[in-house]
Parts: C-alpha cells; sequence; structure tokens
C-alpha cells in the first residue's frame, strides 16, 4: 500500500464526537490543529502524529516537558462577584492556555477540583456525614469536568473525560491504560470524580494520577504567583521562593499541597511548580521552560 492511499484511508475514517473531528486511530484532524494533512512518511499512524507534532512545537517554543498533569482549584471557576459557581469568561480563558499548550504537541492531563460548587470538608461543618460530603465533592469536579470538555471541544481540541466513579452516560471509567492511550494519541484528558474514595483531596488526585501516568510534573495553578514564607495579601513584605527542595518545604511548613499529596510526590520524586492561573501566559512560560512560580523537587 503506497502512502498516499493509507493517508487516503485515515481521511475516510474520521468519526464525528460530540461534534469534533477525530480520527479512530487518534491521529488530530486539520481543524484540530490548524495543520495540513500531508503523506506519511511511515506507515505507522503514530509517526505521523509524532511528524505533526514537532511541527506544530517548532512554529512555536521549545518544550520543557512531554507529558504534565495540570491542578486546577475548582473556586478559581466561580464568578467572586455573581456567585456563579461557573463563570464562562474564566472558563474561556482557561480553556484558551490549554489550546494553547495542547497545540505545541504537549500530553495534557487535568485535575479540577470541586470547591466552586461543593467542598466535603465545608459540609462536614453543616452537619453532613463526611464520607457523604466528599463524595458530594467528588461529583461536583465531574460537573467541573464537563465544563472544561465542553469548552475546549467547542475550541476543537480533543478532549476525554475519565471519571474514578462509573457514570458511562456522562464519562469513561478511569482505566490507566486507557488514559495512558488517549494521552499517546494526543487527547486531552481529564480526571473527575478524585480519587473515588472520601478522605482524599484532589491535591492527592493529581499526585496519584501524576505517578500513575508518569507525568513529569505537576503545575499547580493558583491564585498567587508561588510559594511565599506568609501570606503575601496579608504581609507586604512577604518573601517568594523561586525553587524549593521537599525537605525544605516540610522544615518551614509551607502549605505547597496536603500531605498525603506531597509525601506521594516526594517519595517519587515528581516536582511541582506552583504558578498564578491569573497569568494568562503562565501555563505557556512554565512548560517552555521560562523561569516562572516556584518549582519544588528534590
Amino acid at each position: 500500500m503506497d502512502q498516499n492511499h493509507l493517508c487516503c484511508q485515515l481521511h475516510h475514517r474520521a468519526i464525528q464526537r460530540n461534534g469534533v473531528t477525530s480520527y479512530d486511530l487518534g491521529i488530530p484532524s486539520r481543524t484540530e490543529t490548524g495543520a495540513l494533512f500531508r503523506p506519511l512518511t511511515d506507515h505507522s499512524p503514530l509517526h505521523y502524529k509524532k511528524e505533526l507534532m514537532q511541527a506544530e512545537t517548532s512554529t512555536g517554543r521549545g518544550l520543557k516537558y512531554k507529558r504534565i498533569i495540570l491542578k486546577l482549584s475548582g473556586e478559581v471557576l466561580k464568578n467572586p462577584i455573581t456567585g456563579d459557581p461557573i463563570d464562562p469568561a474564566v472558563l474561556k480563558r482557561i480553556c484558551s492556555q490549554l489550546k494553547e499548550i495542547w497545540g505545541f504537541g504537549m500530553e495534557v492531563g487535568v485535575v479540577v477540583g470541586g470547591g466552586n460548587i461543593f467542598r466535603g470538608l465545608t459540609g462536614k461543618d453543616q452537619g453532613v456525614a463526611r464520607s457523604t460530603g466528599d463524595y458530594m465533592g467528588m461529583l461536583a469536579t465531574v460537573i467541573n469536568s464537563m465544563a472544561l470538555m465542553d469548552c475546549l471541544e467547542k475550541m476543537g481540541v480533543v478532549t476525554r473525560v475519565l471519571s474514578a466513579i462509573r457514570m458511562p452516560e456522562v464519562a469513561e471509567p478511569f482505566i490507566l491504560r486507557r488514559a495512558v492511550r488517549h494521552l499517546e494519541r494526543g487527547r486531552l484528558v481529564i480526571f473527575g470524580a478524585g480519587t473515588g474514595n472520601p478522605y482524599f483531596s484532589t491535591d492527592t488526585t493529581a499526585a496519584l494520577r501524576a505517578n500513575e501516568i508518569q507525568a513529569e510534573i505537576i503545575l499547580k495553578a493558583t491564585k498567587v504567583d508561588g510559594i511565599y514564607d506568609k501570606d503575601p495579601a496579608k504581609f507586604p513584605d512577604a518573601r517568594k521562593y523561586d525553587e524549593l527542595t521537599y525537605m525544605q518545604c516540610l522544615g518551614q511548613r509551607l502549605n505547597v499541597m496536603d500531605s498525603t499529596a506531597f509525601s506521594l510526590c516526594m517519595d517519587n520524586k515528581v516536582p511541582i511548580m506552583v504558578i498564578e492561573l491569573n497569568d494568562p501566559e503562565a501555563i505557556k512560560k512554565a512548560v517552555t521552560g521560562e523561569k516562572i512560580g516556584t518549582l519544588v523537587h528534590e
């Protein structure tokens, strides 16, 4: 079979998923990448995908990381004025940043919290049993995951939501090999429903998923531009750290992540970078190696 014939076969096996064109072998389409569909230089579809991604990246910047986990707080989606749990403008801004790094050819996994809708610890204070409250919070993360997926797909980003709690009508079940395969095929993956177990935060989910898919780094997007020795909102003389080791964070009792999540990262040597989500260039700068935020490593 000649290369042009194989190319045409792949083109005609396109399918429609939620209004977004993708290929059953996972090759990004012309509308997804903006690139011209050209003949294969190898009979492997994955070889084509890698070539296409390299071409895309060469038009932008060199990437420092190939596979990442982005941890988003659910509260960043909330409109602080109206109190609406999901602000369309904020959602679009976040998705635009994700689309940009996805377009570079990165393998992107996203973990989003549910604090804009319901937080398990808050429910406990209101008389809701801790386990029940945590499950309610997990369902809130699925709502946020679906909102991100919908916005991303409207932008042409091939997206999959994988839920730790089975709900086949709205999301695929989390299966590690399936998640890795989606990433290898160029799909952005959103991990919903936390770990599927109560008493574990979405920080822990991010650390767990990063270890499982062997991500090179966790980007934790917050309301501040890094880690400080004290609260910069209360203390004008607060000092920002550019880099820290795991042991320095523990010694100074710096609240980077909850203790379970931090231990998972430290034990498995997964670096954490804290960046400011309100900076529209923050995620791109982080993945291209520019100096930004605070890096925590061994």
